[in-house]
């Protein structure tokens, strides 16, 4: 009887390691490989985001689905792989970019932005973004850091770590991220809504 209870007690014991491995691999390959909580460091995307706001990054729909305008990401600076920058995608690969006298314009039309803090005092060249790159800006336009400084430029798609799509922390900003993405004209992106 008694090596029967050993025995049974040997098989809880395993059993409940074996959950517990399993569940470390799982919160790993979720965080990893999935979804990615984050937070905000720095000033550069105020007012939609905040220092020290606390974000879920989706890190896998990139992986079936191309990067839209208006969707705000999170990727590898190209100047210290090790740090990672949160910006705004503002125009894609073969979009015409120009930023001037405090108007950002795609492909000739005005963007009608409602989240930004302020109109950019830095401008930024007519230039067209090239295939597999993105141009990124801060919704903080003059407190950024973003692809009109060439120490960040047109950002690699492979860069990019995932799409921040939910603010978790604080309490009473929780909800989904703000992606509109519209002209002045009142024409919306393809991407609006996706």
């Amino acid at each position: 009887m008694d090596s029967e209870r050993k025995s049974k007690g040997g098989n809880e014991a395993m059993e409940w390691i074996e959950a517990i491995v399993i569940a470390f691999v799982a919160a790993f390959l979720i965080r990893y490989f999935i979804f990615e909580p984050i937070t905000v460091e720095g000033s550069s995307m105020v007012p939609t985001l905040n220092d020290g706001d606390m974000l879920i990054v989706d890190k896998i729909s990139y992986r079936f689905n191309e990067p839209q305008r208006g969707d705000i990401v999170i990727f590898k600076y190209p100047g210290d792989m090790k740090e990672n920058f949160v910006k705004r995608i503002i125009a894609l690969g073969g979009d015409e970019i120009e930023v001037k006298n405090g108007d950002v314009y795609v492909n000739g039309q005005r963007l009608l932005e409602d989240y930004i803090a302020d109109q950019p005092r830095v401008g930024f060249e007519d230039s067209v973004v090239p295939e597999g790159t993105i141009f990124v800006l801060g919704d903080n336009r003059n407190g950024s850091k973003d692809s009109r400084d060439p120490q960040v430029g047109f950002v690699p798609v492979d860069n990019i770590v995932g799409k921040a799509v939910l603010r978790i922390w604080p309490v009473n900003r929780i909800g989904a991220l703000d992606t509109t993405y519209r002209f002045a004209n009142g024409a919306a992106s393809a991407s609006e809504g996706e």
